[in-house]
């Protein structure tokens, strides 16, 4: 997962940046009830790691995720490699001490959770912050990624929604979870971010600029600048316009890039790509280039340690060579 890549499908969604705001909202106004209650805000009531079923997912986790980001694997007895993720990500729970939790999904038990988030084998890590749903990743990842993942996860939910789970071992001896260092550019993508959620995109794009034009590889404004732009470009379009246009006339590559765009907005990452590709196989010359930049500016929204990516890497190769 890269920082601010913030739906459901991995990518963002036109409704992204409203719903980003909406559940900023409402994980205030929950910080600010628990505060009135004399609770402690964002300190997320509860065990770092439980287990979790269908009756309980709305209050567990759902609930829970107004106030700490709740990071869900979902798991089966008969899974390997879930084994060895499963007790990597209780472990890490424990460290991070409240600025996350762990629910555990046994798939066998409950196969609708496995259906509503398009599991599509497990090991399978998702989070849900705010009531947001965000894919993590999938598969044994090696305990580094998994570490990196956390940490954009912990920054995502404060920098996006608001959301700062507290140490949850203060009295109880854990140590809270080392907070990362502060760079030059906080500020700047902080404004950035604000832009977008905000739905200002021009000025969210001048903002991400602002800080390559000093940091070139700077990924947090790559990312960020890229879901602008996709956002600046399909705002506006008629969707079913452009899908007919595209199916119209499947050697247009200006039609088939802007329904790929629509596509990627759409959180259908898969097709989107495909569909580039496809341009790529079936022309020449500008026309061909023009599908590869647009494919490569895709990947950017995505990131580049997405396996989505990385498969469409690989077939971009095939079709160029």
């Amino acid at each position: 997962m890269q920082p601010r890549n913030m739906s459901m499908s991995g990518v963002v969604d036109l409704a992204a940046v409203k719903a980003a705001g909406e559940a900023k909202q409402k994980a205030e106004q929950a910080r600010a009830e628990a505060a009135r209650q004399g609770g402690v805000p964002g300190s997320g009531a509860g065990p770092l790691v439980f287990d979790v079923d269908e009756a309980g997912f709305e209050l567990d986790v759902l609930q829970r995720s107004a106030e700490v980001p709740v990071v869900i694997d979902f798991w089966a007895d008969w899974c390997e490699p879930c084994k060895q993720l499963g007790p990597l990500l209780e472990r890490l729970a424990q460290e991070y001490a409240g600025r996350f939790v762990l629910a555990k999904v046994d798939v066998e038990a409950n196969q609708l959770l496995f259906q509503q988030f398009g599991v599509q084998s497990i090991p399978a890590v998702f989070a849900v912050v705010a009531g947001q749903a965000l894919p993590l990743f999938q598969g044994a990842a090696p305990e580094a990624q998994v570490r990196q993942v956390l940490d954009q996860l912990v920054a995502v939910a404060e920098q996006r929604f608001g959301i700062v789970g507290a140490p949850a071992g203060e009295g109880e001896g854990v140590p809270a979870a080392p907070q990362a260092p502060a760079t030059p550019y906080d500020s700047a993508l902080g404004a950035a971010h604000d832009a977008l959620d905000a739905g200002d995109l021009g000025g969210a794009v001048r903002a991400y600029k602002n800080v390559l034009s000093d940091d070139p590889g700077n990924p947090e404004a790559k990312l960020g600048l890229a879901q602008a732009e996709l956002l600046q470009r399909v705002q506006g379009m008629d969707p079913q316009q452009v899908r007919k246009a595209a199916a119209d006339a499947p050697g247009d590559v200006r039609a088939q890039i802007a329904a790929a765009d629509l596509d990627l907005a759409g959180g259908h990452v898969q097709d989107a790509f495909g569909r580039l590709i496809e341009a790529v196989k079936r022309t020449a010359g500008e026309d061909r280039d023009a599908a590869r930049v647009r494919l490569l500016e895709l990947f950017e929204v995505i990131g580049p340690d997405d396996p989505r990516v990385t498969a469409a890497r690989t077939a971009l190769s095939r079709a160029l060579f």
